[in-house]
């Protein structure tokens, strides 16, 4: 009875052992369809945020290319229908020229030509730059500007009136800086760099080559066709000669600030040098008009990359100029940047030694603090804190000239004197051993005073570094010991304690002679009183020499 219910109870707990695997099988099912569904919801998720970040970033871009698009559309208009008084102000302003009294010009003869005008008399910048101008003397003109280079910011503030004085400034302007730019063709370059200079000249003529309303401006140069032709030819000459020296990247600053500045004054940008352009610009970054200059070449749909680029290159600094010129502060906030100028400028500076670390944080702190009062960003960045750290590295490196300057001018006392047993002393030392109190710290002896002269070897170097030495010095001569060097000038005397007489020590066996005699130092015991026998040891012969 007992093995026959067994055996239809086994059927039964097989079932139910299977229905719970059955069970385990469907929870596991489920489970995976859990977790893809949650990845799938997931992954559709970031493809649906993705696709609206997208659009809403090509909305912006339509709203600002559009907005952009309808500015320059009324500026067109408005260029059209300022085109009439615009030629009348200007032939206004000609009349007003050729009306003004003229520079007088000396001829040679009755027919020749006028010789060139002399320099003006006049020290005043103002009055030189407008004779000059007056008379289109543009060789005259480069040579008073790089005369005057020490007064440039009078220069700077009085050329653009200036240049408005010629009858024709665009061909004035590059007459002008013609022997300098694009090559520098002078026979003699002294100064050796002038592209400073031609930078100047050509930031000043752009007022003069503005169009005479004022609603335009600058916006619309009015450059002749000729001269654009020219000026086109120049810019392709610098850069033919700048790729031959290895690239723009490799041309000297100023050189390159110079072509940028003279395409954007004469207006001969062309679209496919934009990536030119936009490598100059971030190869001089650092510069302070490349922003300006930047957004005049027409690379305003390249500044976003452009300060990405700069932050990536650790260069927040200019990507915060960048940001402010080119209106972009909301999506490159100008303290985050800056705070993380200084953060990367502090893992440069304590990799390096104390000298090079204080001068690399000084530069960061200096910079930072120009930045912040240039934005005036005093109210979200304030530089208490970054104003008493400069002051305690320059108090710092001030102390630390003070405490070298200090240590190299410690006088002869610091240093051992040269020559006794070389003959007479050099007199560049000898004037610099003069002693200070007259007068010496004991008496020398005759014995002393013989004894010093064969010493020293001549007797026309000093008779004794006792009295009635031209060198006496403060303490009497050292040690016997010391034959191979002079003592040290000591500018106190030192009190030698009384002798104290010491018994003999059992050395009965007499010393051999010294190959050179000793004077008697007093205070030593006759000699040598620390040693208790009345005498010189003999040393070795070769410590005599």
């Amino acid at each position: 009875m007992a093995a026959a219910a067994a055996e239809e109870a086994a059927p039964g707990a097989d079932a139910i052992m299977d229905g719970f695997a059955e069970l385990e099988r469907q929870q596991e099912l489920l489970a995976s369809c859990t977790r893809l569904y949650q990845q799938l919801t997931e992954h559709f998720g970031s493809l649906e945020r993705g696709i609206k970040s997208r659009s809403d970033s090509l909305r912006a871009r339509r709203r600002v290319v559009e907005l952009r698009a309808s500015r320059r559309l009324d500026a067109l208009r408005r260029r059209e229908l300022s085109i009439d008084a615009s030629v009348k102000l200007a032939l206004s302003r000609l009349d007003a020229l050729a009306k003004s009294p003229a520079p007088k010009r000396d001829r040679e003869d009755g027919d020749g030509p006028p010789s060139p005008p002399p320099p003006p008399p006049s020290d005043d910048v103002a009055e030189g730059l407008a004779a000059l101008c007056a008379a289109m003397d543009p060789a005259g003109f480069l040579a008073f500007v790089v005369e005057r280079r020490k007064e440039v910011d009078a220069l700077r503030a009085e050329l653009p009136a200036a240049l408005q004085r010629c009858v024709d400034p665009a061909r004035f302007a590059m007459d002008a800086v013609s022997e300098v730019f694009p090559v520098d063709r002078r026979a003699v370059r002294s100064p050796t760099d002038l592209a400073w200079a031609c930078v100047l000249i050509l930031e000043a003529v752009v007022p003069a080559l503005a169009d005479p309303d004022p609603e335009i401006g600058a916006a619309r140069p009015m450059v002749p066709q000729a001269a654009r032709d020219r000026a086109r030819g120049m810019a392709a000459e610098w850069k033919e000669v700048a790729e031959r020296k290895g690239g723009v990247e490799g041309a000297k600053p100023p050189d390159a600030h110079a072509f940028l500045q003279h395409v954007a004054t004469f207006a001969v940008a062309e679209k496919e040098d934009k990536e030119l352009y936009k490598r100059i610009v971030l190869s001089f970054s650092w510069r302070r008009q490349m922003p300006r200059l930047a957004l005049t070449l027409g690379l305003e749909d390249d500044m976003e990359e452009i300060i990405e680029e700069l932050i990536t290159k650790g260069q927040q600094l200019d990507a915060v100029n960048f940001a402010y010129e080119a209106g972009l502060l909301e999506k490159f906030s100008p303290v985050p940047l800056l705070k993380s100028y200084l953060e990367d400028s502090k893992k440069i500076y304590c990799t390096s030694d104390n000298v090079n670390a204080n001068k690399k944080e000084q530069s960061a702190l200096r910079a930072v603090i120009k930045c912040v009062e240039d934005h005036k960003l005093e109210a979200e960045f304030p530089l208490e804190d970054l104003r008493k750290r400069l002051e305690d590295l320059e108090m710092a490196k001030t102390e630390k000239k003070k405490a070298a300057s200090s240590c190299s001018s410690g006088g002869p006392a610091s240093k051992r004197i040269k020559g006794s047993t070389g003959g007479a002393m050099s007199p560049s030392k000898s004037g610099r051993l003069s002693d200070n109190t007259g007068a010496p710290s004991s008496p020398a002896t005759a014995t002393s005073s013989s004894t010093a002269t064969a010493f020293i070897g001549s007797p026309a170097s000093h008779v004794s570094y006792g009295t009635g030495s031209p060198y006496s010095y403060d303490r009497s001569a050292g040690h016997a010991l010391y034959c191979g060097q002079s003592p040290l000038p000591m500018r106190e005397p030192y009190a030698y304690p009384p002798a104290v007489p010491v018994p003999n020590v059992g050395l009965g066996m007499p010393y051999q002679a010294p190959p050179m005699t000793y004077p008697i130092y007093p205070g030593y015991n006759s000699g040598l009183g620390a040693y208790g026998n009345a005498m010189a040891p003999a040393f070795h012969q070769a410590y005599y020499r």
